[in-house]
């Protein structure tokens, strides 16, 4: 006779897409007619943007662009300029055909950004950009559960709590504001370059909405009337909420992901900064599901064939935060730090003689003044390697973001520091053995030449093997040995044969 379970379904989202892409775009820059010819580059800085998404069914792409600024030495001697410009950029990521539209999360950075000219009047801009992408799709995982089962088949099921990730979208918000200098500070006369970095500090999800709040931090190189440079720092504040497509209980929670969509820095003919910021908070929403499965089944009194499947359920066993510190030292004859920028790339898991690490690299853009006074840049890349023990059959997956500002001090060369927040999930990549049919045989007669009290060890497999063994249940065993637990391997047990 074969016995059916019946089939149910568990929502979530699955991965369709987990990878990082790396893009070098270069670009010619001409000069307008009102600025000088170029003496010497200085340096290069760059604020990446996302403009579009759309997923294709098959695969999904993502375009944006570089906004650059270039600083130079102009060759007539006067005060340095800046030329900005804006490198475009276009990735695609390929994935098996997907049944429904998903949703596509990205985290967009800047590796490096250079640029050297190549006439008095041209500039050839190089900017390396790093997008993680990944892609999201609705998936039913199916599940199957016993139905009028008889009394004398004994069942092995085993609960497991985990999370899943449920929901996925995005919040399209714009963050606007009016900063005024310090009245001891030089007023602005010319941007040279700006750039913004986003931090979240609270997420959450609190019933049917997701609720996040951070700080977007704007830091400014700028010369003042006396056409020396300077660097200002100022941040805004912003709170933001979204509708979720249902109400959650306490158990879940919210993953996102910032990303800078448009970028605006403007002087006002008061001396004031007006800054206008188009953001994107991308949301992934994990809530804890008990899941109880049939691993097993036998009968004492027949033959019980199994039919099995493994469920392989999107499930995050880990999540963690880490904060790690990089530092690098730029050999350079330096009197005077002017302005320092820290470009982190994702970081990636590297196996070593010693175990698995995790990979952490990226780059350090200064500018300075020797010892002579002349204003002067330089790069420097690090890289590092940290420890992260992990199972085999699980998959890390990491996301990072600068956090505060870089340091740089003068000292044997110029010692460069600068913190990434790493954002560390860890997901299962093994399937759980899930019965989904039982074939039963005919019921027999018990032996009455077989004793009915038997000595045996627990034995490795605990008191399920031992009661499938030798004919009995786990329930009997437990009562006739008094036991609240599982016994050790070597422990005698008196065992109740039917």
């Amino acid at each position: 006779m074969e016995l059916q379970f019946q089939k149910t379904v568990c929502p979530c989202l699955r991965q369709a897409a987990w990878e990082v892409q790396n893009q070098e775009q270069t670009q010619e820059v001409r000069l307008p007619d009102a600025m000088p010819d170029i003496g010497k580059v200085l340096g290069a800085w760059g604020q990446v943007l996302l403009r579009s998404k759309e997923w294709r069914g098959d695969g999904m792409s993502v375009s944006g662009g570089v906004m650059v600024w270039v600083l130079y030495a102009p060759e007539d001697g006067s005060s340095c300029r800046s030329v900005d410009a804006w490198v475009p950029f276009q990735m695609k990521w390929d994935f098996p055909q997907t049944q429904h539209d998903g949703s596509i999360r990205t985290a967009c950075r800047l590796r490096s950004a250079d640029a050297r000219s190549t006439s008095a009047r041209k500039l050839m801009v190089r900017v390396n950009v790093s997008v993680l992408g990944e892609a999201m799709e609705p998936w039913e995982a199916e599940l199957f559960t016993p139905g009028d089962v008889p009394e004398d088949v004994e069942l092995l099921k085993k609960t497991y709590p985990i999370r899943l990730p449920v929901e996925a979208g995005e919040k399209a918000f714009v963050v606007e504001e009016e900063a005024r200098l310090p009245a001891s500070a030089p007023a602005v006369e010319k941007i040279l370059r700006y750039e913004l970095q986003t931090e979240l500090i609270d997420q959450k999800v609190m019933s049917g909405k997701v609720v996040f709040r951070g700080e977007t931090g704007v830091h400014l190189l700028y010369r003042d009337p006396e056409e020396e440079i300077r660097t200002w720092d100022f941040s805004v504040p912003f709170s933001q909420y979204t509708d979720l497509e249902r109400e959650y209980g306490p158990d879940a929670e919210a993953k996102i992901t910032p990303e800078l969509t448009s970028l605006e820095l403007e002087t006002g003919e008061e001396g004031q900064l007006h800054l206008k910021a188009g953001l994107t908070g991308q949301y992934t929403i994990y809530d804890r599901k008990l899941v109880e499965l049939v691993e097993d089944a036998y009968s004492p009194c027949r033959e019980v064939s199994v039919q099995t499947q493994t469920l392989a359920l999107p499930a995050l066993l880990e999540d963690r935060t880490d904060t790690v510190r990089m530092e690098q030292t730029l050999e350079a004859e330096a009197g005077e730090i002017v302005d320092v920028s820290w470009y982190p790339e994702q970081p990636r898991v590297r196996r070593t003689d010693d175990g698995p690490a995790m990979e952490y690299a990226g780059t350090f853009q200064v500018l300075y003044r020797d010892g002579e006074g002349n204003l002067r840049g330089g790069a420097a890349r690090c890289e590092q390697l940290s420890p992260f023990p992990m199972d085999e059959g699980s998959r890390v997956q990491a996301l990072c973001a600068p956090t505060g500002r870089p340091q740089a001090s003068v000292g044997g060369g110029i010692s460069l520091r600068g913190e990434v927040v790493t954002d560390l999930r860890t997901r299962s990549q093994q399937g759980m053995p899930m019965t989904v049919a039982l074939q039963l045989g005919e019921l027999t007669e018990p032996d009455p030449s077989r004793p009915s009290l038997i000595l045996c060890r627990a034995g490795e497999g605990g008191l399920w093997a031992l009661a499938k063994r030798c004919g009995a249940t786990v329930e009997a065993i437990r009562k006739a040995n008094h036991l609240t637990e599982e016994p050790p391997v070597d422990q005698l047990l008196l065992v109740p044969v039917m």
